[in-house]
This record gives structure tokens, C-alpha cells and sequence, in this order.
């Protein structure tokens, strides 16, 4: 028996005692990084940084307006991915009207999986880092049929993108794609860091936007009528309101507080964002936890 790339899996016995100890690991590395914080905000290094976080989070809920529809294929906040063993299938929902609640993916449907569940924001630099370091080999195990993974795009940072609300655009492109060819999502999701701006900039124009969905397969001339006239703007506002509300379905955390927010069978993942190895482990450990 091999995994996805074709290396031997080890018998269950073996896996679960690699998985406890890469989870024990894990649990260290975090309880050092933890130490560290608290050590930095007594001297007060990080506290602008938090102070700046906190801003944020109070100017994307302030500045949201009224309630509105949702795409089709986005019934959670989020699109759902699976596989077929070869390719990547999108799983369709309804479109949620602007006065229902989101509809949480029930993971007892799931099988048995990884589900991989990420809150991202596409000016977020450590998103980037996060989907450059393991968007590839996610997107194996999902073809594969041995992970799903659901997108949750939001904007926590359109204050500094020179008040483009690039955060906004880009999580509402990719709303787009999914209301009408969802099976192009993740290649858009790929293609939005592979370009991704930096921050206090304007970022990517709607033009950009619709091109970066071209690029990524998208034939359906809809899909740019959709950027271009921000159909889902007011949705993303919404949807990132309620993530940074919470609480979050399937989650043992109560809210996102900073992105990206990656989750693994309901589980925050607490490791570095630019280790591949440490990911993997961290998936592994979940999905053979009993």
C-alpha cells in the first residue's frame, strides 16, 4: 500500500504511534511558541501588533453592509472539494438567501477522510506562505480521495490595500467561480497567490481578477459580469462577519482571529506555515486519531 505520491504507508500500528508523536511534537513547538508570545507581550513587543489585529477585526465588522444572498456551491461560508481518486470534484448547495444562516457541511458525510477546512484572506502573506508551502500536496490527497477541503475566502484586511478592497474583490471572484464553475475554484485559489499583492498596495484590478480566471480555465462569460459588477461583495462582508463572530462550525476553536485559520477534522492546526513535513504530520495524527 503507497500514499499519493507513491511511498509505502507504514501498517496502522506504526502510523498511530508516528501520528502520537508527531502530535506530541507539535504540542511542544506550540507550547514554546506560546511561552515566547506571552514573554514578548510582557515586554511589549507584540502588543501593537495585537492592538493593530484587533483594529482590523473592528473596521471589517463595522463596515459591512446590509445581509446578502450567497453563491450556489457555497452553502457553508465555504466550497467543499473532494476526489474521485483522479480528479478534484466540487460538491454542489443551494445558494443561501441573505436572512438564513449558512448551512455547516456535516463531516459524518465526509467518509473517512482528512477534512481540511482553511480561512483565508488572498492579501494575507502568511496565507500565501500557507498555500505555497502546502497547496500542492493538499490538493493530492483531495484528487485522491484521501482529504476533502472546504475554502472559506474572507476580508480582514481591506484597510490596507489602499482602499481598493482588494481582500474583498478577490474573496468575491472566487464566489463567482463558484456559483458558476466551481470546478475551477481551486485553480483560481492557486493562481490568486501565485499573483498575490503586497500589502498596502491597491492590489489586482477587476480586469486582473477576470483574467486570473481565465487563465484558471474559467470559459463561462457570466464569471466576469460577476467580477466586474462585485456581485458578491456584500456576501464576503457577511461571511467573513460571521467567521470572525463566530462560533465556528466543527471547530475546536469559537472564532477566527487571524488568517489563515486551517483546521483538520475539527482541529486547529498550531505549527509553522512553511514546513510541508510538519502539515502533513499534523493531518496524518487527525486523521488517525481514534
Amino acid at each position: 500500500m503507497s500514499n499519493v505520491y507513491g511511498k509505502p504507508v507504514p501498517p496502522k500500528k506504526d502510523r498511530r504511534e508516528m501520528a502520537r508523536e508527531s502530535a506530541r511534537q507539535l504540542r511542544e513547538e506550540q507550547q514554546k511558541k506560546e511561552k515566547r508570545n506571552r514573554w514578548l507581550l510582557r515586554g511589549g513587543i507584540g502588543a501593537g501588533l495585537i492592538a493593530a489585529a484587533v483594529v482590523v477585526a473592528l473596521v471589517v465588522v463595522g463596515s459591512q453592509g446590509p445581509a446578502a444572498p450567497g453563491p450556489l456551491n457555497m452553502a457553508s461560508d465555504g466550497v467543499l472539494l473532494g476526489g474521485d481518486g483522479t480528479n478534484i470534484v466540487p460538491v454542489e448547495t443551494v445558494s443561501v438567501a441573505a436572512d438564513e444562516n449558512p448551512i455547516a457541511t456535516d463531516p459524518t458525510t465526509l467518509g473517512d477522510t482528512a477534512n481540511i477546512v482553511v480561512y483565508a484572506d488572498y492579501l494575507c502573506p502568511f496565507c500565501g506562505q500557507f498555500e505555497t508551502t502546502n497547496g500542492e500536496q493538499i490538493a493530492g490527497w483531495v484528487a485522491a480521495g484521501t482529504a476533502t477541503l472546504e475554502l472559506h475566502p474572507i476580508s480582514i484586511l481591506d484597510p490596507v490595500s489602499a482602499g481598493s478592497k482588494y481582500p474583498t474583490r478577490a474573496a468575491a471572484a472566487v464566489a463567482c467561480v463558484a456559483n458558476h464553475e466551481p470546478e475551477n475554484v481551486l485553480a483560481l485559489n492557486a493562481a490568486l497567490f501565485a499573483n498575490q499583492p503586497a500589502e498596502n498596495t491597491e492590489g489586482l484590478t477587476d480586469e486582473d481578477l477576470v483574467s486570473l480566471a481565465t487563465s484558471a480555465g474559467v470559459t463561462d462569460e457570466k464569471v466576469a459580469t460577476c467580477i466586474t459588477e462585485n456581485t458578491f461583495a456584500a456576501w464576503v462582508g457577511t461571511a467573513t462577519k460571521r467567521a470572525l463572530d463566530g462560533p465556528l462550525p466543527n471547530a475546536d476553536i469559537e472564532q477566527v482571529k487571524g488568517t489563515p485559520t486551517v483546521l483538520v477534522n475539527g482541529v486547529s492546526y498550531p505549527g509553522v506555515l512553511d514546513d510541508p513535513a510538519a502539515f502533513e504530520a499534523f493531518v496524518t495524527a487527525q486523521a488517525t486519531a481514534e
